[in-house]
């Protein structure tokens, strides 16, 4: 049975109306009306896509086509459908669930769970998320800042130096003469006199050293090595730069390393130790150096 001819909602635009001969849509088409409400049988109100002033059309009647703000509804399946098609589904989820346990097995984590970055690898961070230094870095930032201290402290160190190489040439001569003359000397104790011009050479270059590092690290964070490989000083549970109390200790215990490796005997000693001191944030949880340890402090990354 099909509608009775009239202007219904057109299907295809749902801001005209087009008109319905009774079998089939014409091309005749106008705007939407908006007329009163019409009242049906019992004050009742028109349905929608009812002729105005036509009787309501029931639900056998109405076109095949779904009518304004209505969902074309799925077919419900016919008998013996779902029994065809649920192998299917299983055998879906079975390989679902099989791609997830050997995802699993790679990154170690449970179905379900995100995780981030490398499999089986998680990013070292300070306590409150800042990312830490590699190693590498350091190094780096180590070398760029021996050679600006160095250049920086050339005019107070240079005579010394130049008077403990005079003094140390002189000595190697004299031992090299000495050899050819058939007297090779019997000890390979260097001249107090190297020592007279080594050591305030070595003091000066230490203090410049420390004053560089010291003003750097407190006002800015970094010194220009770290600044250049993006690296900085903090403490490890405070950001920020870090107080004088906190550089003093980091760097006085690299400086107290140095010293002690000048004096014979327990010199090998405590070269040992400052080895250790740079590699030790190769294997530590928290990239920590001894000196970083020493004064609760992380190089992290910017």
């Amino acid at each position: 049975m099909s509608s009775p001819a009239g202007w219904y909602d057109d299907p295809e635009d749902q801001t005209q109306q087009r008109y319905w001969d009774g079998s089939t849509w014409t091309d005749q088409r106008r705007p939407q009306q908006t007329p009163p409400p019409y009242q049906g049988q019992y004050g009742q109100a028109a349905q929608h896509g009812q002729v105005y002033g036509g009787p309501a059309p029931t639900q056998q009647s109405r076109p095949a086509q779904p009518q304004y703000g209505q969902y074309a509804q799925p077919q419900q399946p016919q008998y013996g459908q779902y029994a065809q098609q649920q192998p299917q589904q299983q055998q879906q989820a079975g390989q679902q669930q099989y791609g997830q346990q050997q995802y699993g097995q790679y990154t170690g984590q449970q179905p379900g769970q995100q995780g981030y970055g490398y499999p089986g690898q998680r990013p070292h961070t300070t306590p409150d998320g800042q990312m830490l230094s590699g190693w590498w870095r350091r190094v780096f930032a180590r070398i760029i800042d021996s050679i600006i201290v160095g250049i920086i402290g050339l005019p107070l160190t240079g005579y010394f130096y130049y008077q403990y190489s005079q003094v140390l040439w002189d000595y190697f001569r004299n031992t090299l003469d000495q050899a050819e003359a058939g007297n090779p000397a019997t000890t390979t104790t260097l001249p107090p006199e190297v020592y007279k011009w080594m050591i305030p050479a070595v003091l000066i270059g230490f203090l410049v050293s420390f004053v560089y590092e010291y003003l750097f690290v407190t006002k800015k964070g970094a010194t220009p090595g770290k600044m250049a490989l993006g690296i900085a000083v903090r403490l490890r549970d405070v950001p920020g730069n870090p107080p004088g109390s906190a550089v003093a200790k980091r760097y006085g215990f690299q400086i107290g390393l140095s010293v002690l490796g000048l004096i014979p005997l327990i010199g090998t000693l405590t070269g040992f130790a400052a080895l250790l001191d740079y590699l030790w944030p190769l294997w530590d949880d928290k990239k920590q150096a001894l000196h970083d340890k020493v004064a609760a402090t992380n190089v992290v990354r910017k």
